[in-house]
């Protein structure tokens, strides 16, 4: 069985349907089901059942060895969320609860980081693990990621950088008397059999109607412009920024899909991996993508970027893919248009999820 956290957002039922393309049917959603408004990212879907996210964690205890893979993709992703409690609380002591079973029960897990965790790139956009104790994020849900990325790494790795041997680790598939969240004297030691971090970058496609605030220029755009023939761009609020010009490193769902499904068919080289183009684009260009593919001429205006995100705003961000690539992994990514032309024309206008 394949476990995936998440299974009703915007990723994760993205993942579940490209699962079911390749005939994995046996699948355990787990999320808060309570949304109605999440509910088609998941009806049509064939999976053997759903488990809400606070039944999960009991139920894994009782029903381990049904479980062959994780990928953990549920979070708290509001990056305006400022109560760093509860970001603790869901992306990092859930996300260590989910970790120390894999490592007890010897599961294989890939989990979700981001690119939020970069702050303003001050040490740059590279996934070299020796930079992550470094990093600055400027918002509490980078934080929390950044927490749980430095955790993994103190499991994984000994004091001098190396791997922890397997010997090291715990062996027994059976519920243990106690599983620690990984705070204070209780936390396990070493590491599922195979894992993976992969840090998100600005990931857009179907299925994100549901995200409001935190949902994709592109999904914002396609909406103004039914609306109001317009898309509206933060201004830039920096010197050396022009209006729309702030660089980010959009990448496709559909990619981002397929690298996770990759990792799970290989699973060599653990670690903690950027997902991203490998591009940095504008916002202009998105937009200017958007109008294209909805045969319309670009009409676009600038708002200022509101003030409780100003200051965490990122003006630009590109992943370095090098160490991606090195481990083997040669499909070309969706360029830009390519991508919002398909979304726009195969999702956003007849109105579908995948």
């Amino acid at each position: 069985m394949i476990v995936i956290t998440g299974a009703a957002g915007f990723i994760g039922s993205c993942l579940v349907a490209r699962l079911n393309q390749e005939k994995m049917f046996h699948l355990m959603l787990v999320d808060d089901f309570s949304s109605e408004k999440k509910k088609r990212n998941y009806e049509s879907k064939k999976f053997l059942n759903i488990i809400g996210r606070n039944e999960f964690l009991d139920w894994w205890d009782l029903q381990n060895d049904s479980v062959d893979f994780v990928f953990h993709l549920g979070a708290r992703t509001d990056t305006t969320e400022s109560n760093q409690n509860l970001l603790n609380d869901l992306n990092l002591h859930y996300s260590q609860e989910i970790w120390n079973r894999c490592t007890h029960y010897r599961i294989p897990i890939i989990y979700a980081s981001s690119a939020a965790t970069y702050g303003a790139g001050e040490f740059g956009y590279d996934d070299d693990h020796s930079l992550i104790p470094k990093l600055q994020p400027l918002n509490p849900y980078g934080v929390s990621k950044n927490e749980f990325d430095k955790w993994v790494l103190q499991q994984s790795f000994d004091g001098h950088g190396e791997p922890v041997e397997p010997s090291a680790r715990a062996t027994l598939r059976q519920a243990p008397e106690k599983i620690g969240t990984g705070q204070g004297d209780k936390q396990q030691s070493g590491t599922p059999p195979f894992w993976c971090g992969l840090k998100f970058f600005n990931v857009f496609g179907p299925n994100e109607y549901h995200k409001g605030r935190m949902a994709s220029v592109v999904f914002h755009g396609f909406n103004q412009i039914k609306q109001n023939g317009i898309i509206k761009l933060f201004r830039s609020h920096r010197s050396d920024y022009e209006n729309g010009k702030q660089l980010r490193d959009f990448i496709y769902v559909k990619d981002v899909v397929d690298v996770m499904l990759w990792f799970m068919n290989h699973q060599q080289h653990s670690g903690i991996y950027n997902l991203g183009s490998g591009k940095a684009r504008t916002f202009l260009d998105l937009a200017t993508a958007t109008f294209r593919a909805m045969n319309l001429e670009p009409d676009i205006e600038f708002i200022d970027i509101p003030e409780d995100i100003r200051d965490w705003y990122q003006y630009f961000t590109e992943a370095r893919i090098e160490k991606l690539r090195s481990i083997g992994y040669e499909r070309k990514f969706y360029s830009l248009e390519q991508a919002v032309t398909e979304y726009v024309k195969e999702y956003l206008l007849p109105d579908k999820a995948w």
